[in-house]
């Protein structure tokens, strides 16, 4: 594989705080995501175009940037008691989920001030991207939203504004949606299964923001069975708004339950179309605001899939120039 030397390497986070965010044995979201990525990373032998970096944890402060105070609390107290659920019955609470969830959004506070300090070229965090968690409740298997934070961290600790989301997760972002559905300045794209025929049940073409965001968010939602041919129709209409929006720094979920046999959802992509959108936000991210990238993980419940599907993501970004 040829590496590119002229760039910082891609950032690929690894380690057993990451790998600990999971459910248990025989849960869909289980520990052994993590180690069946980093197999097939490995195999794929990108050099020294690509770092390992370590897992950090983040701060009370830090995760309050996006969530509630009562809602951190809440976190924190089934941590100590370790069992229960900390949404409807999606969510369940384990002893020091609290201390494993802040790891998630740590670690993606960390990939952010790697590429914006230009210490990496772009940045990849398998075990990321909780897009259903919102300010105040846990949902979908996510705690802490490591992205809703990461939005507010740029803001705060690196004085930017306009922070583009684009998610091609099959399950649409609800929990950064409706976190900033009234902000004109968080720029929202999503590609995902028809909220008709798939949890959340939001996403309609229809919601595009409100108050002064509205007409912000572009939300395309396809039909079950939607494969490659059907991404290829919608996905320029993402390229096109975020290349007039003009962001300051991309954020890319990269969740690979949209893939053709994940035993949760009902798309059909294959990994091809995974590295067709990171090829493109890693174009756009360098023609328009500095090469500031990361890419997140998110869901993908084939283990298979999501081995291919993330490492075509940190392909793309190792290897395009």
């Amino acid at each position: 594989m040829t590496t590119n030397p002229q760039k910082a390497p891609v950032y690929v986070y690894k380690g057993d705080e990451l790998a600990r965010y999971g459910f248990g044995e025989g849960h869909p979201f289980g520990h052994d995501r993590h180690g069946v990525f980093h197999d097939e990373l490995e195999a794929a032998d990108l050099g020294d175009s690509i770092q390992y970096a370590s897992p950090r944890r983040a701060s009370v402060d830090e995760l309050a940037l996006f969530h509630s105070p009562d809602y951190i609390n809440l976190v924190s107290k089934k941590s100590v008691e370790g069992s229960g659920f900390l949404d409807g019955g999606d969510t369940p609470a384990f002893s020091g989920v609290f201390e494993v969830a802040s790891d998630v959004v740590g670690t993606t506070l960390a990939a952010v001030d790697a590429v914006m300090s230009g210490e990496a070229s772009q940045a990849f965090v398998p075990i990321a991207g909780l897009h259903h968690a919102g300010r105040e409740h846990a949902a979908g298997f996510c705690v802490f939203n490591d992205c809703g934070v990461a939005v507010e961290y740029l803001r705060h600790k690196h004085g930017l504004q306009r922070i583009a989301y684009v998610d091609i997760d099959a399950h649409h972002g609800d929990g950064v949606f409706y976190g900033f559905e009234d902000d004109p300045d968080l720029l929202f794209a999503d590609i995902h299964e028809d909220g008709r025929y798939l949890y959340p049940g939001t996403g309609a073409a229809s919601e595009t923001g409100k108050g002064r965001a509205v007409g912000t968010k572009l939300n395309i939602p396809l039909a079950p069975g939607a494969g490659d041919d059907e991404f290829d129709a919608v996905w320029p209409q993402v390229e096109r708004y975020i290349e007039a929006t003009k962001p300051e720094f991309i954020i890319l979920q990269c969740g690979a339950d949209s893939l053709a046999g994940d035993p949760i959802t009902h798309l059909e992509f294959s990994e091809n179309s995974h590295a067709k959108a990171a090829l493109a936000m890693h174009r756009l991210a360098k023609k328009i605001c500095g090469g500031h990238l990361i890419g997140v993980g998110g869901g993908g419940y084939n283990r298979e899939n999501l081995a291919r599907a993330w490492t075509r993501v940190v392909e793309a970004f190792a290897t395009a120039v």
